[in-house]
């Protein structure tokens, strides 16, 4: 829909996302590294859905390129590609243009605050973003899709990623901190990049607003989610009725869409 061709990397393997660095640095290097490396046989860049999977893969990069390469199996040229983190990507002018000349129902009964968690855009020595405390990819997106996006000063501070198992307590802290603020700005919905962060306000929002003393709710929403429901993608409503905070009630009063 938005003139983007994408091919899956062929014979791919895990990054090792968040554990694998924190065990043996040597094997997460190679993980991810290894993947670099096939997406430069191809002679193609990677744009990576998953913020997680786009750090690792930007650490080796790095890593392999750096006077620290004779430590590690994997061989990369280095600079032959670039890795996208699929909002930035998605947040390019062409594509930007582009998409909203095919937007056919605007979002503009939406109020969000753009959450784009800890990982897309630090360290910046390892992502390359500027605009490291204040990204801007997902709120050039939304803006164009009709949605009002609301300022706000969490958009990346951490949810507690995979803490939520070991430490459910601080990540029912974090997590309320955002809610907090979230209702603060005024926002009747949060927007997503990371599906980390979607499944922990997500998935836990219901105990965690209780915990916090918090009332209502905030539906989750996942960025691309959007640009379906947008430019009329037929699988949209599939997509809504999967969340477990219900988003289709708000789409419907505020944005005038069917989707009963």
């Amino acid at each position: 829909m938005l003139g983007v061709e994408l091919e899956e990397l062929e014979d791919w393997n895990c990054c090792g996302a968040t554990a694998a660095h924190s065990l043996n640095k040597r094997i997460a290097i190679n993980l991810a590294g290894r993947n670099v490396r096939i997406a430069e046989e191809i002679g193609k860049d990677m744009v990576v859905p998953c913020p997680l999977c786009f750090n690792r893969l930007k650490t080796a990069q790095k890593e392999l390129t750096s006077e620290r390469k004779g430590l590690y199996d994997v061989k990369i040229q280095g600079g032959k590609i670039t890795i996208w983190d699929l909002a930035s990507f998605l947040a390019q002018e062409e594509i930007l243009k582009f998409m909203a000349e095919k937007v056919i129902h605007p979002l503009s009964g939406l109020r969000a605050v753009c959450y784009y968690g800890c990982m897309a855009s630090r360290p910046p020595a390892i992502t390359g973003e500027k605009h490291y405390e204040d990204p801007t990819s997902m709120d050039r997106i939304l803006e164009k899709l009709g949605v009002t996006v609301l300022p706000w000063s969490h958009k990346t501070d951490c949810c507690g990623a995979s803490h939520v198992v070991a430490r459910p307590d601080v990540v029912s802290i974090l997590v309320g901190r955002l809610f907090k603020k979230s209702f603060a700005a005024g926002a009747n919905c949060i927007v997503v990049s990371c599906q980390m962060c979607h499944a922990n306000l997500d998935l836990y929002q219901e105990r965690i607003m209780a915990e916090q003393g918090l009332t209502g709710k905030l539906p989750v929403l996942y960025f691309t989610e959007l640009i379906g429901l947008a430019l009329g993608h037929k699988d949209a409503k599939k997509w809504l009725k999967m969340h477990f905070v219900d988003p289709i009630g708000l789409m419907e009063e505020f944005c005038n869409l069917s989707l009963a």
